[in-house]
């Protein structure tokens, strides 16, 4: 309801839920604690996290993959073009140059599939980095919480940001997968190639040349894959000089971990509605390509 008091004395927000929720419940609220430490907390904590996330990511990459089945239909003997160092080479249908696409999305959501599997690991009752001597059952916290299985080793479970690495990758091949469609979609769109137009709403014009229609969308599809490439730069780089176990620098994987998420939920969105309002102009297309 927004009605929660942050204290920034209790450093984060595992200290203040624990802090509400004594005052709201009294000592047994400083039971919460028992048996665990931030380390593992957290840890547990991106994992439910991205998980939820990448759930979300494959529908809307299914979603993306309908509107190009969509539109591929609509254009099995629409001829065009196929290049090669972007000349001329030979002739193809429409549908089929946008297939491609969607075999590079298919392999996409694999990756995000086989990476679910190393993120569902309970890294809980690792602790601080040694485990505790309380009688926890982990396999049993894993049942509830609905993970695959344990992380068999406490220094690993706390320190292991792999699995973030490794969404990241995936969310960056996704990215560069939807530039190339974008650059093509750019030049499609030139008034010199003509090819297709995009709706209105995905363009602007310019505060000084009426004539013109810039193709906005794609382009900040491009520009923003660059910031999810270095987003996956930055935490190989915070991850490569770390010793074992947690260490502060892991604060540091949230900005570029969370960013990537909203930007690539946000891209995936936007370019199934733009491919669903592309209008294409089959008779340039064949002009083109005879």
């Amino acid at each position: 309801s927004g009605n929660f008091v942050w204290s920034l004395d209790l450093e984060d927000v595992h200290l203040n839920i624990e802090k509400r929720l004594t005052t709201l419940v009294g000592d047994a609220g400083k039971r919460l604690h028992t048996g665990r430490s931030r380390n593992d907390q957290v840890a547990t904590d991106i994992r439910l996290y991205l998980r939820d996330e990448i759930d979300n990511l494959l529908l809307l990459i299914n979603n993306l993959q309908k509107s190009i089945v969509t539109l591929a239909e609509q254009h099995t003997l629409t001829i065009m073009p196929g290049f090669t160092h972007l000349q001329v080479a030979q002739p193809i249908s429409f549908a089929h140059h946008l297939m491609a696409y969607y075999e590079m999305l298919k392999r996409d959501a694999e990756r995000f599939t086989d990476c679910r599997k190393r993120v569902n690991r309970l890294p809980l009752g690792a602790a601080a980095l040694a485990g505790t001597s309380y009688p926890i059952k982990r396999e049993r916290v894993a049942e509830l919480l609905g993970f695959d299985g344990v992380c068999e080793n406490s220094l690993d479970a706390v320190s292991d940001r792999d699995f973030a690495i490794e969404f990241t990758a995936a969310a960056a091949l996704v990215m560069t997968h939807l530039s190339r469609f974008s650059e093509e979609l750019i030049l499609w769109m030139s008034p010199r190639v003509g090819f297709i137009d995009l709706a209105d709403r995905f363009c602007t014009g310019s505060s000084i040349m009426p004539q013109k229609k810039n193709p906005d969308v794609p382009e900040l599809v491009r520009g923003k894959t660059g910031r999810v490439n270095g987003h996956l730069i930055a935490l190989l780089t915070l991850m490569k000089g770390q010793p074992l176990a947690y260490n502060k620098d892991n604060q540091e994987d949230k900005e570029p971990l969370f960013d990537t998420v909203d930007t690539l939920t946000q891209t995936l969105r936007i370019y199934a509605d733009m491919i669903t309002g592309i209008k294409v102009k089959p008779e340039a297309m064949r002009r083109a390509a005879l």
